[in-house]
């Protein structure tokens, strides 16, 4: 098991794959459609985006933390 330690990182892994594997999967579907080529171009777009993607969550996901803790009230 991994230590808690490691949960934002972990948390970080996980959500921009996620989001990477759809987004990259429907921006090559709608620019290429269900052609030939779709699964080698999604590839190439998924490591590129994801390369992006990983480092931009370790640094936006804090940021949102603190604006959204200022705009939501507190009960």
């Amino acid at each position: 098991m991994i230590p808690k330690k490691y949960e934002f990182v972990i948390f970080a892994f996980f959500m921009s794959l996620f989001m990477t594997i759809l987004m990259s999967f429907v921006i090559t579907l709608i620019n290429v459609g269900l052609s030939e080529t779709f699964l080698a171009q999604w590839f190439k777009a998924f490591w590129r985006a994801y390369v992006v993607a990983f480092p931009a969550v370790l640094t936006v996901v804090p940021l949102v933390r603190k604006l959204v803790k200022k705009l939501v009230a507190e009960s």
